[in-house]
């Protein structure tokens, strides 16, 4: 059958296509994506403004047409932090399922969290053992940790690269008292959430997932030898990011406005005004957990979506 998975985030709103079947990988037929950055549209009381809800409504009315015109069996519309937390957001939820014409599902971070990690291990395969997940979206950061297809420990904070961007580094550039403001920050909510994970064996593999930590890899990253450990397609390119690298990086980003950061490599323009604080945050997370190197999945929330759907509808055919 063909699946759509429709991810409305703080940043985009995007559809995957996909045939899929019980037991098999995903295969990818369409991806079209709204760059929106709901926070921009943030009222003070932390409603989304109508201005933003009308730019919602209009990205989920274009998504769900295309995926009518690829004959889709099955849409899965969900939606992360941008949404949940709103102080509006159950008006934001009705306008949404209306001009979806079906409901949709919110997603806690936990649940966001342990959905990302089922498609990283299914990546990566059962050989990969122990697993430690970072996942940057632009509302909140997603950790999970484990050695089995669904996380030990599954945590979320709100430290996402669009939020970071509004509540610490306004400016443009940001200057390096904002960015440190920003590291502070950080610091202290990744200290308790890293006590949790080393109390578990530490990990084969950490993992980073999102556009964010893709992005940041092809600019400060390298492409390792050899094939990639997963069950990934051919032609997968394995990337590295060393959090030396990234700490490097950091305060040239920050002395660039935005316009020139988009000029850098793997930098698109709709990354280009939350990359420094993505890349803070990252950091600052590699150090409180003590990781120095991550390797980039190119399956994230989106797939798990979709592998969930298939493994529940396999499950509720074989009874």
């Amino acid at each position: 059958m063909r699946l759509g998975v429709l991810d409305i985030g703080s940043n985009t709103v995007h559809l995957l296509a996909a045939d899929v079947h019980p037991g098999g990988r995903p295969l990818a037929t369409t991806s079209a994506r709204s760059v929106l950055r709901l926070m921009r549209f943030l009222t003070p009381s932390g409603a989304i403004s109508d201005e933003g809800v009308q730019a919602l409504e209009s990205a989920v009315r274009q998504a769900r047409a295309i995926a009518e015109k690829e004959n889709v069996d099955a849409l899965l519309a969900t939606a992360t932090s941008a949404v949940r937390e709103a102080a509006n957001g159950a008006e934001v939820i009705a306008r949404v399922e209306a001009a979806l014409g079906q409901p949709l599902q919110v997603l806690d971070g936990e649940t966001e969290a342990r959905l990302t990690f089922l498609a990283v291990r299914r990546w990566f395969g059962w050989a990969a053992g122990q697993i430690l997940l970072f996942d940057i979206g632009g509302g909140s950061f997603e950790i999970a940790a484990g050695s089995e297809e669904l996380p030990d420990i599954a945590a979320s904070v709100p430290l996402g690269a669009g939020r970071s961007t509004l509540m610490f580094l306004p400016d443009d550039p940001p200057g390096e008292e904002a960015v440190e403001r920003l590291r502070e920050h950080a610091a202290d909510v990744f200290a308790p959430v890293a006590a949790r994970f080393f109390a578990l064996p530490r990990p084969a593999h950490v993992v980073g997932s999102s556009k964010a930590i893709r992005s940041l890899a092809r600019l400060v990253g390298y492409q390792a030898p050899g094939p990639s450990t997963g069950s990934g397609t051919e032609g997968y390119e394995r990337m590295l990011l060393p959090r030396q690298s990234l700490g490097s990086w950091i305060p040239r980003l920050a002395r660039l406005p935005a316009s020139a950061r988009q000029e850098l490599p793997g930098i698109t323009p709709d990354r280009t005004f939350q990359i420094v604080a993505a890349a803070v945050v990252l950091h600052t997370a590699m150090t409180a957990m003590k990781v120095d190197e991550l390797e980039v999945s190119p399956w994230a929330l989106r797939e798990g979506v979709l592998l969930r759907y298939i493994e529940d509808r396999a499950h509720d055919d074989g009874r």
